[in-house]
């Protein structure tokens, strides 16, 4: 990944996070049942063979849509870039890794009997680029995922998932993560 590349997503990520928290609930988009969500999740992959943990590191954007509630596949389209390492230093960052930017379609459930916890699955499909070798090999990732959104209030929430994922060429892999939401 080029300077310039990683200057614009931590410019990207400075200003959500600004405006995330330094505007106001806006009634028109709790009225049209929108949001946005920016999402931060750091994780170990158990990679095949051998289960060996792998750091996994995700930052995204979502926005939900509310004429969306009804579809069974997704009410909310996510943006995702991943890092995970591929070397030998378990969290560790070495020359081998993969770096993934991945579309989404996430499907928020509501859980009975409960309002602080919340469900939801999510489908990706995206270009995983792997690095280390003589030359960056590109490859397309699929995830799959199921996990639980804990709310502490309207704009904030920690998510927890487990994801099946498959980057063709290599074996499939689980990912177990946590992370925190900010939505506005």
């Amino acid at each position: 990944m080029t300077t310039l590349t990683r200057f614009a997503c931590f410019a990207l990520l400075a200003v959500a996070i600004t405006f995330g928290q330094s505007l106001p609930a806006s009634s028109e988009s709790a009225d049209s049942g929108t949001s946005n969500d920016l999402f931060v999740m750091f994780g170990s992959d158990l990679a095949r063979p051998g289960l060996a943990p792998k750091a996994n590191y995700n930052i995204g954007l979502g926005h939900t849509f509310k004429f969306l509630g009804r579809d069974p596949f997704g009410d909310e389209i996510t943006f995702a870039y991943t890092y995970e390492n591929g070397g030998s230093h378990g969290f560790l960052h070495t020359d081998f890794g993969s770096h993934t930017e991945a579309l989404g379609l996430m499907k928020n459930f509501a859980i009975p009997r409960t309002k602080r916890v919340t469900g939801y699955t999510w489908i990706q499909g995206g270009i995983t680029s792997m690095t280390g070798n003589a030359f960056v090999q590109n490859r397309f990732y699929d995830g799959e995922a199921l996990g639980a959104i804990l709310h502490f209030n309207d704009h904030s929430s920690i998510w927890i998932q487990e994801m099946y994922n498959k980057v063709v060429s290599i074996p499939w892999y689980t990912t177990a993560s946590i992370g925190y939401t900010r939505s506005w």
